[in-house]
């Protein structure tokens, strides 16, 4: 035999075994680590079933918007509208600084509201014989008609507010609400810019919460 006839038979691969050979499993290629999530800040946010200013805007805000409506539907009148005509009511005569001092409008919407009532017939406007810069309102007969309507409206709309509050109980919280009340210019002084700030101590802080 030659010599090619000493060689070993060489084996000849299939074109499948070829694929069956790049099947065979390979080293895992290490992909480089992920940055870790950073953690979120936590922070402090209110805790509105504690935090009494949410309240008393809730109940402005809300029993504004009804009265206004049923006002409106009933008498034609809006609630700053109303508002006026109470409190001409309980100081007739008064000029507009005085209602804008007690109850708290802006001077613009007093006197825009009140010139809508002097042209329904419900408001009369006089010269201060005092000041002659300055007018008087008070409410007409048509006026005071009207206001012994709404009232009676207005006062049931508190019965039902109150209603399950015993007799003690409202005491209590028209003296909260009186005291409160008083602190509103010493809240309204405060700005956190000034260096006349003074931060009052915290007993214990139930109207925020960490998130």
């Amino acid at each position: 035999m030659s010599d090619l006839d000493d060689r070993l038979p060489v084996k000849l691969l299939t074109v499948h075994a070829i694929d069956r050979e790049s099947d065979m499993p390979r080293p895992a290629i290490r992909r480089p680590e992920t940055t870790p999530k950073k953690k979120k800040a936590k922070r402090e946010v209110l805790n509105l079933s504690y935090y009494v200013t949410y309240f008393f805007t809730v109940l402005a805000n809300k029993l504004a918007t009804g009265a206004s409506r049923l006002y409106l539907k009933r008498f034609g009148i809006g609630i700053i509208e109303w508002r006026i005509m109470a409190m001409l009511a309980i100081e007739p005569g008064i000029p507009p600084a005085r209602i804008t001092q007690v109850i708290g409008l802006d001077k613009g919407a007093v006197s825009r509201e009140s010139r809508r009532l002097e042209e329904k017939g419900y408001l009369a406007v006089e010269d201060d014989e005092h000041n002659a810069r300055r007018k008087k309102l008070s409410l007409t007969p048509l006026g005071y008609e009207l206001h012994d309507q709404v009232i009676q409206v207005a006062l049931e709309r508190e019965r039902r507010l109150l209603s399950d509050l015993s007799e003690d109980e409202v005491d209590v919280l028209v003296d909260l609400l009186a005291r409160t009340t008083a602190k509103i210019p010493y809240v309204n002084e405060y700005d956190p810019g000034s260096t006349a700030a003074v931060k009052t101590s915290i007993r214990q802080r139930r109207n925020t919460i960490v998130r």
